[in-house]
């Protein structure tokens, strides 16, 4: 069976919303659900357009508020696949709002989603592999092949790690928090 190659720029997406009074939480900004709502949604269409199958979500590795977001303000997001594993890859998103009115641009979120792609019957497939054009795609590449490893070596951590032995209790002094069980 023949390799497949695809480039980054083959999985770019772009969206673009205004966001409205309805998308709103109780201190009167866009809510945090709502964004990651179309962040789920730019995830599944850039895995999904890069793999050419149906993708799902396996997690959620960050997602960065830096900036609230603003009732008439444009939202743009852009994704693009950063990592290829065999079935697994990672989208990279920005989300940016815009001031309509002064065309003044924030840097509002960034995060990172890992989608695998199914087959008809359900099953993890393979991906293509990517093709990285510019140092700035080799990085964030890099960057998820970190993501991978730190993932990896918490749950070695979370496996090994005893919460019951003596030091670790003694350690919880340097918390804020009181131990009090029974």
């Amino acid at each position: 069976m023949e390799e497949v190659f695809k480039t980054v720029k083959a999985s770019k997406i772009t969206i673009s919303e205004l966001m409205l009074p309805s998308h709103t939480n109780f201190s009167g900004k866009i809510h945090g659900g709502y964004i990651l709502s179309l962040l789920d949604q730019i995830a599944f269409a850039c895995a999904s357009k890069y793999s050419g199958n149906y993708c799902v979500t396996a997690s959620v590795d960050t997602v960065d508020f830096l900036n609230p977001i603003e009732v008439g303000e444009l939202v743009t997001l852009k994704a693009s696949v950063n990592y290829v594993g065999n079935s697994s890859m990672i989208v990279g998103i920005r989300v940016e709002a815009e001031n309509i009115r002064t065309g003044k641009v924030k840097h509002c979120n960034s995060s990172y989603f890992t989608m695998v792609a199914k087959d008809k019957e359900g099953n993890n497939t393979k991906v293509p592999k990517l093709i990285l054009s510019t140092f700035d795609e080799v990085r964030r590449f890099y960057y998820g092949v970190k993501m991978i490893a730190v993932r990896k070596d918490k749950q070695e951590h979370e496996e090994i790690f005893d919460y019951k032995s003596d030091e670790a209790l003694k350690n919880l002094k340097n918390y804020n928090v009181k131990v009090n069980l029974d």
